[in-house]
């Protein structure tokens, strides 16, 4: 009998009762309904109200920035903007007088300035244009209005302006530097364009851009024609060298 009694005590530690594996924290650890979630909140259910109301919010506003970029992408292909181009198809210079001495330099020169609108979906309308020419960075003409109006899809614009300088005063320095070019044969001036433009697509119109354009103008001597002293100036003949294309900055 108490053998038995033995026994039975040994197979009661052996064998521990099935119900111990389901523990209150085993449950905790596998539970995640939405009804744990809220537990989890306890007294701070404002917060995660709060917290997922920010998820939200942010998502609605990168979808959004995502959908104006896609907007974007969508009318770029299509219409493919492009910025006028501007050539300097010619310039004479009629008038180069340095007097001697004083610095004043007084000129007269005529461009030929094509612009064209590669566009073919968008007009331009150019509001204002000015052009002169320049020296190093010195203007050394009058400003100059030029015809406006409105340029249609792969139309060309074509101006011959004259550009005069009378009696323009430059530094001792540039002074002796344009002596120079004139006694050295060539001349490199700049002639700039500064304006306003619109654009315009079917019936809308855009707002004011500022344009500025850059044409070189190489000029050499023309050896047909040489200068000519007179009462302390000099008149140099020079003839533009090269066709060339302008930069074009909006």
């Amino acid at each position: 009998m108490n053998h038995h009694r033995e026994s039975s005590k040994a197979v009661f530690f052996i064998n521990p009762p099935r119900f111990a594996a389901s523990s209150p924290t085993h449950r905790r650890v596998f539970d995640r309904s939405p009804m744990s979630e809220k537990r989890d909140c306890g007294h701070r259910d404002g917060d995660c109200e709060r917290r997922r109301w920010y998820r939200r919010l942010f998502a609605g506003f990168l979808f959004l920035i995502v959908l104006v970029l896609i907007v974007f992408l969508i009318v770029w292909l299509v219409l493919r903007p492009t910025r006028p181009r501007f050539y300097l198809q010619d310039a004479s210079i009629v008038q180069l007088n340095l007097t001697a001495g004083s610095g004043l330099l007084t000129s007269v020169l005529q461009v030929t300035i094509s612009s064209r609108n590669p566009n073919d979906r968008i007009g331009i309308y150019y509001d204002r244009l000015v052009v002169y020419a320049r020296y190093q960075g010195q203007q050394i003409t009058n400003s100059l209005m030029l015809p406006t109006g409105y340029q249609g899809h792969n139309d060309v614009t074509v101006w011959s302006p004259y550009l005069f300088g009378p009696a323009v005063p430059l530094p001792p320095d540039l002074a002796a530097a344009l002596y120079q070019d004139q006694h050295a044969g060539y001349v490199f001036l700049s002639v700039r364009i500064d304006g306003r433009l619109r654009w315009k697509v079917g019936t809308w119109i855009s707002r004011r851009y500022h344009i500025h354009v850059n044409c070189p103008a190489f000029l050499v001597l023309d050896s047909s024609k040489p200068y000519a002293p007179d009462a302390g100036s000099y008149f140099y003949r020079f003839q533009f060298q090269q066709y060339a294309r302008c930069s074009v900055d909006i």
